[in-house]
């Protein structure tokens, strides 16, 4: 990865309190794993970012490399990598997600 695509992506994850790396965009996901995650977080009713990994091929396989994680969507709170569609999916069922959303959003 670039310096300056390290850059970007540090910026992205860093300037929002809540952000989703997926394929497609919030009201249009283009894959049904960003879907999930787009609709756990509306039902949160919590206001978050997404990058359109699909739009950007650079993001596409950087975030990839950043999060040394494989698969789309990827979910930041706080600037931590929290993880893909199942353990967000996981955690907002044990209730995990929205504690980790109300500490991001209160600080």
């Amino acid at each position: 990865m670039t310096p300056e695509l390290k850059e970007r992506i540090d910026q992205l994850v860093n300037n929002n309190k809540i952000l989703v790396f997926m394929k497609g965009a919030k009201l249009m996901p283009q894959c049904g794993f960003s879907n999930n995650v787009v609709q756990i977080l509306n039902t949160l009713g919590v206001s978050y970012e997404t990058v359109d990994v699909l739009a950007d091929e650079e993001i596409r396989q950087g975030i990839k490399e950043y999060s040394s994680w494989p698969t789309i969507p990827q979910v930041y709170i706080n600037g931590e990598f929290v993880g893909g569609s199942d353990i967000v999916y996981e955690m907002y069922q044990k209730g995990e997600l929205q504690e980790k959303v109300e500490v991001a959003l209160a600080s």
